[in-house]
């Protein structure tokens, strides 16, 4: 009998779970959420440490994170190829993208201040590929943030590419492909990189379980959903833009009743393993393509210690949420007993998106547990009832590395979200007005390197010229939220809500900071950036269907030192001339905005 702690709608999915529950590497050929899967050190020690630390002296308080990166003199290196690969992260047998042929991907793991260098070959045969390391500031080296169009072309079929870039900021993040929505076909995985630890002894972790991968999940590759959701009937745009299941890291079932493609009952889902009396960091990533997830464990609580890569004065809760792009760091003591078990849940916010079922669970088992058998435990009580509120007060986040933004900007932008069809009929997602369609052929920043300010306006490009602090004032004339996501900076969250900004600014003296803010329906958010990093800079939806859709600025800053100082490698202009040979025999269906 499956106990009453499993949802309604996911009696028919568990009933045949105990005999292989979390089959071992099965699903997305991948280790991760399985007992096997890789644990974490509080930093990578191959590499000389200085005070016996790989940063040295510098800590969660002496030093600022955005300027005082340490210089560690190593490289860490990885080669991935990209290719096709039919997999079953649900039981469901689908054509999917995936980086060395598993899903989710393979980690990245660098200590702060660490180079990164990643060597990618597309093996796509008919399309091309870039990767982007989500919420890397990429000081000095704007050209490898990965965005296609923006930064770099993409990287030909055949083609091979080197990324080369620092860890400049510390804590959990992900990479993807920015290709097109291709990541929700697979392309994506974990990133860590040790940092400075900021915790008193008591609040202390003891063991590092690391990611926690949250993913709304499609049965459909992701270039047929895009061509639903750029379609005319805002009906049909609404049910493509629906998920047919929710996984965590990677594994969940699926009742085969509800599909025509080839399908095993009892796929497996996750498995974590819990040490009594211990604390556990869990790394919790939204990497999904649209819904707003709602994470919790059974009998547990969570004490949340960093938002994105923002080490913050740690707060507990019973229950967090995290829009598409967000992380959250937690530590959740294993206060139960040595033979129990629990459920995690991760729950997609269905009064906000869609899904056919959006429950995902994972069993967390204590040493002496059965592990082949279901647990039998206690939801948390939903405390997440409108996905339209905040995850978390902005009142009351305090970052741990005091900083106090500009009290007055020196450049404001006022930027409205909306919906609406274009000239042709298709529904697509605007900015103040207009919706974002990139050239692959003609990067940005290339261009602006050349010494050109004058882009073609549907490429949204807002120049702050010399500009030192800026600030935007977003208003979401949709009745959904935005997870909006700014690379290249950590933003000053200061204000946040629904209906009209009053002006009031939250903690002005040191306000909440990440990369990616959720904006509510029908609401503001106001955030201001320190435009200290030459570069070309996407801020855009990350509900992938979104800014395929359109829903995309660039926001460039400095362009006298791009044109001036900025040494762009000669491999971005050998990318863009085999991405010319490429697409001059090829014919590009760029049905969508190309992000």
């Amino acid at each position: 009998m499956v106990n009453a702690a499993i949802p309604k709608l996911l009696v028919g999915v568990l009933t045949t779970l105990n005999a292989n529950l979390a089959q071992n590497v099965t699903n997305g050929a991948s280790e991760w959420g399985t007992l096997s899967a890789q644990k974490f050190s509080k930093f990578l020690t191959n590499n000389p440490l200085p005070d016996g630390y790989p940063w040295s002296t510098l800590t969660a308080t002496n030093a600022d994170p955005y300027t005082q990166a340490p210089v560690t003199g190593v490289v860490r290196h990885y080669d991935w190829t990209i290719s096709r690969k039919t997999l079953a992260p649900d039981g469901v047998e689908r054509p999917m993208i995936v980086v060395n042929g598993a899903f989710p991907g393979p980690t990245i793991e660098a200590n702060w201040g660490d180079w990164i260098e990643v060597t990618v070959t597309n093996g796509l045969e008919d399309e091309g590929t870039s990767l982007h390391w989500h919420g890397l500031l990429q000081t000095e080296t704007p050209w490898f943030d990965g965005v296609p169009g923006v930064q770099q072309c993409p990287i030909a079929p055949g083609s091979t590419f080197t990324y080369r870039f620092r860890a400049d900021l510390y804590g959990t993040s992900w990479w993807h492909s920015h290709y097109s929505a291709q990541y929700s076909s697979g392309v994506l995985g974990p990133m860590i990189i040790h940092g400075p630890n900021h915790l008193k002894e008591t609040e202390d972790y003891d063991i590092d379980l690391g990611p926690v991968l949250l993913t709304d999940w499609y049965h459909r590759a992701y270039f047929d959903i895009v061509e639903d959701v750029m379609g005319t009937d805002i009906n049909s745009i609404i049910a493509a833009g629906s998920s047919e299941n929710n996984l965590i890291n990677g594994k969940m079932n699926f009742n085969c009743s509800n599909t025509n493609l080839p399908c095993t009952e009892g796929a497996g889902i996750s498995k974590f393993e819990f040490t009594t009396g211990k604390k556990h960091r869990l790394r919790l990533i939204n990497a999904g393509s649209e819904g707003q997830q709602k994470f919790s464990i059974d009998e547990h609580s969570l004490t949340v210690i960093a938002r994105d890569f923002v080490p913050v004065e740690p707060y507990t809760l019973n229950m967090v949420s995290l829009g598409i792009g967000q992380r959250l760091d937690v530590i959740v003591e294993a206060t139960g007993s040595s033979g129990s078990s629990y459920f995690m849940r991760s729950t997609i916010e269905t009064n906000c998106t869609r899904s056919s079922q959006p429950y995902a669970l994972a069993a967390v088992y204590y040493p002496d547990a059965n592990q082949t058998a279901l647990p039998n435990s206690t939801p948390q009580p939903d405390t997440r009832p409108d996905c339209t509120k905040p995850d978390y007060p902005l009142e009351s986040t305090v970052p741990i590395y005091k900083i106090t933004p500009a009290e007055t900007p020196d450049l404001t932008y006022e930027i409205e979200l909306s919906l609406a069809q274009n000239s042709s009929g298709n529904w697509v997602w605007f900015m103040s007005g207009s919706s974002f369609r990139v050239n692959f052929n003609e990067p940005v920043l290339i261009l602006a390197n050349k010494g050109n300010t004058s882009f073609p306006s549907n490429w949204n490009v807002y120049n702050s010229g010399n500009a030192t602090n800026v600030r935007v004032i977003l208003k979401n004339l949709f009745t959904v939220g935005h997870p909006m996501h700014f690379h290249g900076h950590n933003m000053f969250e200061l204000a946040s809500g629904t209906g009209t900004w009053d002006g009031t600014i939250t903690n002005p003296e040191n306000p909440p900071r990440r990369d990616t803010h959720m904006i509510p329906g029908s609401g503001y958010y106001v955030f201001q950036y320190v435009a200290d990093n030459p570069g070309v800079w996407p801020f855009h939806c990350h509900i992938a269907w979104h800014v395929s859709g359109g829903l995309y600025v660039n926001l460039m800053e400095h362009p006298d030192k791009i044109a001036q100082n900025m040494k762009i490698p000669q491999i971005m202009h050998q990318t863009c001339r085999d991405w010319a040979a490429f697409s001059n025999t090829t014919v590009i269906d760029q049905i969508d905005s190309g992000l």
